[in-house]
């Protein structure tokens, strides 16, 4: 238990900012309710809702993105050590990508691209 003291008093500490944190936001926030509180440094007073900026397409669209973007980020790695691994390396990128255009299929056909 004694090489576990150093760990666990810092696993501690870090509960203890975290909670402490948290109770500091609580304290200090102006409302408890985001959606009733004013914007913070903007100025005036909001026009409009908050949930009312974006058309709920956006966030299918926004998904999709997100899966190409995760793409190349697995991507970048890739490139590096494909030289070296070989054609195994090349059978899992493919792979990969399959997975990537099975879900692009799906959004299709869910009508995630449709914009009317």
């Amino acid at each position: 238990m004694g090489e576990y003291v150093g760990a666990l008093s810092l696993l501690g500490l870090a509960c203890a900012g975290v909670a402490g944190l948290y109770v500091l936001s609580l304290l200090l926030s102006v409302s408890r309710d985001p959606l009733v509180a004013a914007a913070f440094s903007g100025g005036s007073l909001p026009d409009e809702h908050a949930l009312h900026r974006y058309h709920a397409r956006w966030y299918a669209m926004s998904l999709v993105f997100l899966a190409f973007d995760l793409e190349m980020l697995f991507m970048y790695p890739w490139a590096v050590v494909v030289a070296e691994v070989g054609a195994s390396a090349v059978i899992e990128m493919f792979g990969f990508l399959l997975l990537l255009l099975a879900g692009i299929v799906y959004a299709w056909r869910e009508g995630a691209f449709r914009w009317v």
